[in-house]
């Protein structure tokens, strides 16, 4: 492995800090703060390929950023699927006329994406889509009538990637092709919010009845949509997982200080449930770095950065992260003791079932074997494509 930070990734990291330190503290609208980060050349910086309004930097750099930014306490972004999942896979699949449509108002920050892929029968098995789209005459349009479900940021997105059947007697994985769709069509197109456990609605069905879809927005090509969709898929997943991990590493801090705090420490249980937690983390940094530096897990001039190539890895990167955070919400809790049960909203007439930081970190991160390929999906990945079992 040779992943190290030089000096001009030293030099990178003082200007990100700087930067980041004079405009956190006012960033207060998520909307504006990514026209701001657009404004200033910070989106995009891993698509190795510049031209539009972004800045380029090595994968060390955008490791650099990644975990400053969280470091920082910037706001969650809004454009990350547009930045992360849409620019990789256009930059890999698009065509030229795609690119320079779609790139540049994302890296301004000024259009957000959602994604189309899970549907109420085809979550984690995504190849029993059955989302349809219908194309008009030769060279018109498609008609797009389905229904997409756990659609992240769909009612703040003026843009989402379908993944749909374009073949009517397809079966599986042929026949499917991936459509980029305009959001705002009255009438063609309903989002419906899901409220979650923790009292929010960040996901979102999304209801699509004759839905219109350029000809010209298909990406790859029709017919070709499930490569295209797996493409995406490996890149969602790479730099990002250890900027992740500096957000792990203080919520980690924040349930030790409890525990000494409540003084839960002193029960062996909890403090090995602790130690455990810190020396998983250490293996979990160690396994990202090892991945990022591998041979061929990046190339100069790569399309998609940051993407792993390793067989595999992309799968137990996700199974060790996921029963890990569930486990740290688990101990959130318990570190406090009966009074984890109680939150704010006991005592709130007005929001009764409001939550405190722990107890949504506990009920958010139920889902977090769930989303992004369940675990059993991911050891089904590992099962057929490294151990080659059938």
């Amino acid at each position: 492995m040779d992943f190290a930070f030089t000096a001009e990734d030293d030099a990178f990291r003082a200007e990100a800090r700087q930067w980041l330190a004079a405009r956190v503290p006012g960033a207060s609208d998520r909307r504006a703060w990514e026209k701001e980060l657009g404004a200033a050349g910070w989106i995009g910086i891993g698509w190795q390929t510049g031209g539009y309004g972004n800045r380029t930097a090595s994968l060390t750099q955008q490791v650099v950023w990644a975990e400053e930014y969280v470091r920082s306490g910037a706001p969650h972004r809004m454009g990350h699927i547009g930045e992360r999942l849409l620019a990789p896979t256009l930059i890999a699949h698009g065509s030229p006329e795609q690119r320079d449509r779609f790139l540049p108002p994302v890296a301004r920050g000024e259009e957000l994406w959602c994604q189309g892929y899970s549907e109420p029968g085809a979550g984690s098995d995504l190849a029993g889509l059955r989302t349809a789209a219908v194309r008009s005459g030769s060279g018109g349009e498609y008609r797009i009538t389905g229904q997409k479900i756990w659609t992240s940021l769909a009612h703040e997105a003026q843009w989402c990637f379908v993944l749909c059947r374009t073949e009517p007697d397809s079966a599986r994985h042929r026949g499917l092709s991936f459509l980029l769709v305009e959001m705002d069509q009255p009438g063609r197109i309903e989002v419906r919010p899901i409220r979650q456990m923790t009292g929010e609605s960040d996901f979102n069905e999304v209801y699509f009845d004759g839905a219109v879809a350029r000809a010209e927005h298909v990406v790859g090509g029709e017919g070709n949509g499930w490569s295209v969709a797996m493409s995406l898929l490996a890149v969602e997943r790479g730099v990002s997982t250890l900027a992740q991990q500096v957000g792990f590493a203080a919520e980690l801090r924040a349930v030790a200080d409890c525990a000494v705090a409540t003084g839960a420490v002193a029960d062996p249980v909890l403090r090995e449930g602790i130690e455990r937690a810190w020396a998983e983390l250490k293996v979990m940094r160690w396994n990202a770095m090892r991945t990022l530096g591998s041979a061929g897990a990046v190339r100069p001039g790569a399309v998609a950065p940051g993407g792993v190539s390793v067989p595999g890895a992309a799968s137990v990167a996700k199974l060790l992260w996921a029963g890990w955070h569930q486990r740290l919400g688990e101990l959130s809790v318990a570190v406090r003791g009966a009074a984890g049960a109680a939150g704010p909203g006991v005592w709130s007439a007005s929001d009764p079932y409001a939550v405190d930081e722990a107890q949504h970190r506990l009920l958010f991160s139920r889902a977090d074997t769930i989303y992004g390929g369940s675990n059993e999906v991911q050891r089904g990945i590992l099962a057929r494509r490294v151990l080659g079992l059938s």
